[in-house]
Formats: C-alpha cells, structure tokens, sequence
C-alpha cells in the first residue's frame, strides 16, 4: 500500500481503557477482547460521547492501553480505568484495508521518519474507524509521538 505520511498536531484525547501486555502475536487476540471488556462497562453506563476503538502502545515490550474515545475524564470502573492519548507533534498515515496488514503502516512511518531526521518519543497509537464487513474499506488511522518537533 502506498502510504501518505502527515506531520500534524494530535489533541489529547480522553479514554476509557484496560491495560494489556501482549506479544506481537496476541495482538490480534488481545485488542479486540480489550475493547469488548471496555464495551462491556461504557455501554450499562450510558457515559457519553462513546467515540472509536483504539490501542495506545506505550512501550516496546508492547504494554498498551486498549478501548475507546470518551467525551470526558472517565472515572474508572473495575478494570476500566480512564486515562488521556497524548497530545503534541506528531507523524501519522490511515491504513485502509485489513488489520493483519497494520505493521506495513507502522514500517512506512518509522521509513519515513528515518528518510526525514524525525525521532519518535516512544507511544504510538491506532484509532479504528467503525467496523465494515468490507475488510479492503477498514481505515486505522496510526500516529507516532514525536520529539523536539
């Protein structure tokens, strides 16, 4: 896929979420259950401005928050806790097509942020547009905190 790599601005954004560790292999298992648990405790709640599924990875032994958008500050619940994706400079592409396929985005920006002098501070994250039957219309948008940007 060719991708088209932005620099831009991410606002922080308000979550719910559980926290996983996973392997490179569980990620296929562990994001969606991770998201279900989350559904599972914002839907009996009726919080407010339920937003898209995501997956922050804070780490290169991959601990990563996994759930979704919140409208505000959620105060927790069980596992589900509230927390904040990170607001600042950031390096970002949409991946369209299916999930198994999500690493060639994540290889395109560390490329291009390679090519281009850009280092990364550490978490990356994966917004999930809702989900289509149609896997060649799946759009992940994923994003690269930058340093000294």
């Amino acid at each position: 896929m060719d991708y088209q790599i932005q620099i831009g601005q991410a606002q922080p954004q308000t979550t719910a979420v559980v926290r996983r560790q996973a392997s490179l292999e569980e990620l296929k298992r562990v994001v969606p259950h991770g998201c279900g648990a989350v559904w599972s405790v914002v839907r009996p709640l009726q919080v407010p401005g339920l937003g898209r599924n995501l997956a922050l990875y804070l780490d290169d032994v991959i601990n990563l928050e996994v759930g979704v958008e919140v409208a505000a500050p959620f105060p927790g619940h069980g596992e589900v806790v509230g927390s904040v994706l990170p607001g600042g400079p950031v390096v970002t592409t949409a991946h369209i097509g299916p999930y198994h396929l999500l690493g060639e985005a994540h290889t395109a920006i560390r490329q291009y942020c390679s090519a281009h002098g850009l280092v990364t501070a550490g978490p990356c994250w994966e917004i999930y547009d809702h989900w289509t039957e149609d896997l060649t219309k799946l759009r992940t948008d994923v994003f690269y905190l930058l340093r000294g940007a």
